[in-house]
């Protein structure tokens, strides 16, 4: 299970400084000079500058972030090369905020480099799902779900069906509307595959998400737990059309270690 790390905050003068910061640098990347004509890949990315502008506390912490930080360098194939290393640092508007636990770093365009996989709030439409590249632009994202205090639970990026194309998957709404929604990024943007409904992943305040990916042989499945928190499911997506089945009860001191191993219950 996916779990945000320890959080400190800072004191209220030391945020308003941070503040005033994204205030001057809204919506702007900045980039190392050394990103220029280079290739690059993303080895690291962190949240920075915490907020509590945004008073959602879905993870149970009232706290949020401002600031991406993505840590390159030019390693490739060739072992001669000199290994250089850079940054690139995207900070949101005041609309906006980083609503998650930390940046994932997950291979979504198929081309063997990952890509910044992370949730973005805007305060009135709600969350989004958003990629960012190497240089911090934002190369694709889902709508946003549409109003404030709506949040969504990523579980994991893989070939889902079997046909060489990544997939996204997460659930929309883990409280409320219980949704999960597969995506895929074709023709330069995020398509919507498929939906189901009756799938969660996490519940208001906790600093972790319930789900994750495992492949026992037969093809990737993603797991999650039931609408009502009693069921451990699997499900897969099959030529467009989600199908789930029933792994066992759910165990929440067990939480789903045995089934994300391919144990069984």
């Amino acid at each position: 299970m996916a779990r945000r790390p320890p959080l400190r905050v800072r004191p209220r003068l030391a945020r308003r400084a941070g503040r005033a910061v994204c205030l001057a640098l809204a919506a702007m990347v900045l980039a190392a000079p050394v990103l220029a004509g280079e290739h690059w890949r993303i080895v690291r990315a962190s949240f920075a500058a915490p907020t509590t502008r945004y008073a959602h506390a879905v993870l149970g912490d009232g706290v949020e972030y401002t600031r991406l930080v993505i840590e390159v360098d030019t390693a490739e194939a060739n072992p001669k090369a000199v290994l250089k290393t850079g940054a690139s640092t995207v900070d949101l508007p005041l609309t906006r905020v980083f609503e998650d636990i930390a940046p994932r770093l997950w291979d979504v365009t198929g081309d063997g480099l990952p890509e910044v996989v992370v949730i973005e709030t805007d305060m009135a439409l709600g969350a989004q799902l958003a990629i960012y590249d190497a240089a911090g632009t934002k190369i694709a994202a889902t709508p946003h779900i549409g109003q404030t205090f709506r949040w969504l639970a990523p579980i994991g990026a893989a070939d889902l069906d079997g046909d060489g194309r990544i997939e996204i998957a997460y659930i929309d709404r883990p409280h409320l509307a219980k949704t999960l929604r597969i995506w895929r990024f074709q023709r330069g943007r995020l398509e919507e595959v498929a939906s189901a409904q009756g799938l969660t992943n996490h519940r208001i305040g906790e600093g972790g998400i319930t789900s994750g990916l495992r492949d026992c042989g037969q093809g990737v499945e993603i797991i999650t737990v039931d609408a009502d928190w009693r069921r451990v499911m699997a499900s897969r997506l099959r030529e467009g059309v989600i199908e789930s089945r029933d792994l066992g009860p759910y165990d929440p001191q067990l939480g789903l270690d045995r089934a994300l191993t391919c144990a069984r219950p």
